[in-house]
């Protein structure tokens, strides 16, 4: 059958796509790239949330908001009202019905002040109105119906009106189940299917496991115990004698307090001792009471959970419809949402586990690293470098721009064969053979190839993040990766870190490196290194320096690190010997500074003068832009020379 489809004007009621995976790492990436802990960056998102995501904050909130308007609003002083109240009708029926009776008028005179001793003489009493004996008589068996339906709310509609014979399978089934709880105790396999085959219409609500079935009577039965720990002790005591008297089949009360005992065992974290300081004004029913008993401790599982949860796998184990009914479908949706945010991120093939920790795969630091390039460009005059190409000329070489032309004599024979055949067709119509002509030859456009070789020094010093320098150094270094890789992967770019000593980086450790806790800016170690790494290098071979410190440290002849803040002359004469090296390798190196002192410009001035390279007074809002401003200038010019 056809499908049809209907479209509208989105008014913003109607649902949308929910955020993909690379919408989630890009609200992850400057927190990966500030602190350098994919994992740690996953459990801020899930505390703190997202775009329109509530975080795992603002849902225990809202949990303790709708805990304390449920204990704010309900009073379990009301649980006997209504009993009382009809027991009161009851005994003025007979009253009326026996006020020729002296002596059964003071015994109804003499009936004890609380609800179970009313109960307990009023069973042993004989009635002088059949009608007040009978209402009596309902008004227990609505008791003991009360009592079951507040200890297995889900099987109240099963359990009303048994029969004795029913009853009798009632407790054959509680047997069962304290027999299964037994068997699962000891590691056995309990034959559930069976079991469901020939009770399976005490449960209404369908139980697929044997866990979900227990789970289900431990929650209701630790809500009824919470209500007894609720109550004042009064109020506790004569529930309990009033249980006692209703519930007479000792096997049936046996096999409950089995069931309770065997249930709180599997189930100790159901909040079995919980008690609730309820202080409201609405009274409530029996069964309404053990109700509010559950809601409020799916409220405190649910918080319990959040509070404990370290990544957001762990939020899956949450009841979502449990979420649903006490918080709204908002934040069901949510709590679904934070328990997928790793999941997705995975299943799309940007991170992956390993030994019980996240790490970013090769796919997931280039998308990382396109969304820093991205924002770096969307600072920059589009009229300078946006959709402008880097080379402004076009020639003879090795690299294909995929913009066809017609054949030129002396012209590379890269032959566009699509475009030439399609117009030889055009030229002479439909039909085989296809014959061509000089005239329908097109072929691809080239551009010359220039190959540069740069290292970015990237200061991990502590005064990176002290002044709010580091995430744009960081951007700059996995923008500038992203860049080469994409755009220019016939280049090379190597990656230094520098702090007290120097240390070459791999792209793919770029997104956990973090700065150092140590003092020290050693130029001399980073360009001791950059200027090894290029030695290996063909091309134009350049140094890219970040920094927003003077050089306070070097290594000595013996390898030891010596450090030294203010600058000292040993260490300056030492950084200034290695850009003298550099220099005579050929080895340009342009300077990128962060909130530069007067001494800092002063060294750098003088380092420039050795180097010719440049020095750039830089922020963090702006780093970014003149990097990688430089770099593609650098790339045009170098192309325009060989050109």
């Amino acid at each position: 059958m056809p499908r049809a489809f209907r479209y509208s004007r989105w008014d913003g009621a109607q649902a949308h796509d929910e955020l993909g995976s690379d919408d989630v790492l890009d609200e992850l990436a400057d927190d990966v790239l500030y602190h350098g802990d994919l994992n740690a960056a996953l459990r801020r998102m899930m505390q703190g949330g997202f775009r329109d995501v509530q975080g795992v904050r603002d849902l225990l909130e809202r949990l303790r908001r709708r805990r304390q308007s449920e204990l704010d609003r309900y009073d379990l002083g009301g649980v006997y009202e209504d009993i009382a109240r009809e027991l009161r009708e009851v005994v003025d029926m007979e009253r009326a019905a026996a006020a020729d009776s002296p002596d059964r008028l003071a015994q109804l005179d003499l009936l004890p002040p609380d609800l179970a001793g009313q109960v307990r003489e009023l069973r042993e009493y004989d009635w002088r109105s059949r009608g007040a004996e009978e209402r009596f008589e309902r008004l227990l068996e609505a008791l003991r119906q009360q009592l079951m339906a507040s200890q297995f709310n889900q099987m109240a509609s099963a359990m009303q009106n048994l029969s004795p014979q029913d009853m009798q399978r009632f407790k054959d089934m509680l047997a069962e189940l304290n027999h299964m709880l037994e068997q699962r105790e000891r590691g056995e396999a309990p034959d559930f299917a069976g079991f469901k085959s020939r009770y399976g219409d005490f449960f209404p609500g369908a139980p697929e496991t044997l866990d979900e079935l227990l789970e289900q009577m431990a929650r209701q039965m630790a809500a009824m115990q919470a209500l007894l720990n609720s109550m004042a002790p009064e109020q506790r005591r004569q529930l309990q004698e009033l249980s006692d008297q209703l519930m007479e089949d000792l096997d049936l009360r046996w096999q409950l307090d089995q069931l309770g005992r065997n249930l709180q065992a599997a189930y100790p974290q159901m909040g079995w001792g919980e008690a609730y300081p309820v202080e409201g004004m609405d009274p409530l029913g029996l069964v309404e009471a053990a109700q509010l008993m559950g809601r409020l401790g799916q409220l405190d599982q649910l918080d319990h959970l959040l509070r404990a949860a370290t990544s957001p796998a762990q939020l899956a184990e949450a009841d979502l419809d449990a979420a649903r009914a006490l918080l709204g479908d908002d934040a069901a949706r949510d709590l679904e949402r934070l328990a997928r945010l790793a999941k997705a991120l995975e299943e799309a093939g940007l991170v992956a586990q390993r030994e019980g920790r996240f790490e970013l795969t090769p796919a997931g630091l280039r998308r990382i690293g396109q969304r820093a390039l991205s924002d770096l460009f969307g600072k920059l005059d589009r009229d300078r470098v946006g959709g402008h190409p880097v080379a402004d000329r076009a020639g003879v070489g090795h690299e294909r721009t995929y913009e066809p032309k017609p054949y030129e004599f002396g012209d590379s024979f890269n032959l566009d064969i699509e475009r030439t055949i399609r117009n030889a067709v055009g030229r002479q119509g439909a039909g085989v053979p296809v014959r061509l002509e000089p005239s329908d030859f097109e072929v691809a456009r080239t551009e010359s190839l220039t190959r540069t070789s740069t290292v970015l020094m990237l200061d991990l010093s502590l005064s990176m993040p002290m002044r709010d320098n580091f995430l744009a150094a960081k951007k700059v270094a996995v923008a500038l990766h992203a860049l080469i890789s994409s755009q220019f992967p016939q280049d090379y770019l190597g990656i230094v870190g520098f702090s007290e000593v120097a240390r070459p980086l791999r792209p793919e450790q770029l997104p956990e490196v973090s700065w150092d806790f140590v003092y020290g800016t050693n130029m001399q170690h980073a360009l001791l290194l950059a200027r090894q790494l290029l030695a290996r290098q063909p091309g134009a071979r350049q140094v890219l320096m970040v920094t927003d410190g003077e050089p306070t440290a070097h290594l000595r002849p013996g390898g030891e690190v010596f450090f030294h803040y203010p600058p000292v002359q040993e260490t300056l004469d030492h950084t200034l010997a290695e850009v003298l090296r550099c220099t005579a390798a050929g080895i340009r190196i342009n300077t990128f500074l962060l909130d530069a002192t007067p001494a800092l410009r002063a060294f750098t001035e003088r380092l420039a003068a050795i180097n010719k390279g440049r020095v750039f007074l830089t922020t963090p809002d702006t780093l970014g832009s003149y990097v990688l401003v430089d770099f593609l200038e650098q790339k045009r010019a170098l192309r325009n020379r060989s050109a």
